[in-house]
């Protein structure tokens, strides 16, 4: 199997290239740099890999939620490259790349990502770790304020990290959810590489689309609109 990976959704330019088994990769965390990081370090994976686009499988998009701008440079870019080598494109949730980091790195069973959604929110996800390791949502993907977060069980707060810049950004999200996180990870951002896994997995279940057909998922409708309230 042969897919690269584009993640731009946050302050980290994300790419890795997984070929048969050997992993080539990209990651810089520069604020406002992906426009100018990101095309060199596509071209440094494909070159190590002695790959074209043309021999991909499916390019695997972080596809948010995000950075509005963020999300466009990756899903532009994502696009124009599936056009030109017709192939499909597997949109994965960059909250889930954040996800299977932490379950690498902490070892929890359950991993609550939240990324700044600026205007006193977060984007939040909450993902449990499958058989097969890889992160499963235990709910849909949403805004949440600087509030207690509804749908987590108490009892399993002692297998549960947290992960993602949200939580370091609003310590009122902490604070308010005290006792049902057991540990904070350090994990900030999505890393490519790990979003490798879950699109595999995804295009073996045919989850793939045209690079036409994609829509990010910005969640958030409208950037102009009053804060939330904390």
């Amino acid at each position: 199997m042969k897919l690269l990976a584009i993640d731009t959704s946050s302050l980290a330019c994300s790419v890795a290239l997984q070929a048969d088994a050997k992993l080539f990769e990209r990651h810089e965390e520069q604020a406002r740099e992906h426009t100018r990081l990101l095309m060199p370090m596509l071209r440094a994976v494909l070159d190590e890999a002695s790959l074209r686009t043309q021999q991909l499988d499916a390019i695997v998009l972080g596809n948010g939620p995000g950075s509005f701008i963020g999300m466009r440079i990756a899903a532009s870019v994502a696009q124009g490259m599936a056009h030109g080598a017709g192939i499909p494109i597997v949109p994965v949730s960059s909250l889930a790349a954040v996800a299977a980091q932490a379950f690498l790195e902490t070892g929890a069973r359950e991993v609550v990502v939240a990324q700044d959604a600026h205007m006193n929110e977060v984007y939040l996800g909450a993902f449990e770790q499958a058989a097969d390791g890889l992160p499963v949502p235990l709910f849909a993907e949403r805004l949440q304020t600087q509030t207690r977060i509804e749908g987590l069980d108490p009892a399993s707060a002692s297998t549960r990290a947290s992960a993602g810049f949200g939580w370091q950004r609003y310590p009122g999200l902490a604070a308010a959810n005290d006792t049902l996180i057991g540990e904070h990870s350090t994990v900030m951002y999505p890393r490519a590489r790990f979003l490798l896994p879950v699109g595999e997995a995804a295009l073996a279940n045919g989850e793939h689309i045209r690079p036409q057909d994609l829509v990010p998922a910005y969640l958030r409708s409208k950037v102009a609109s009053r804060p939330a309230s904390s």
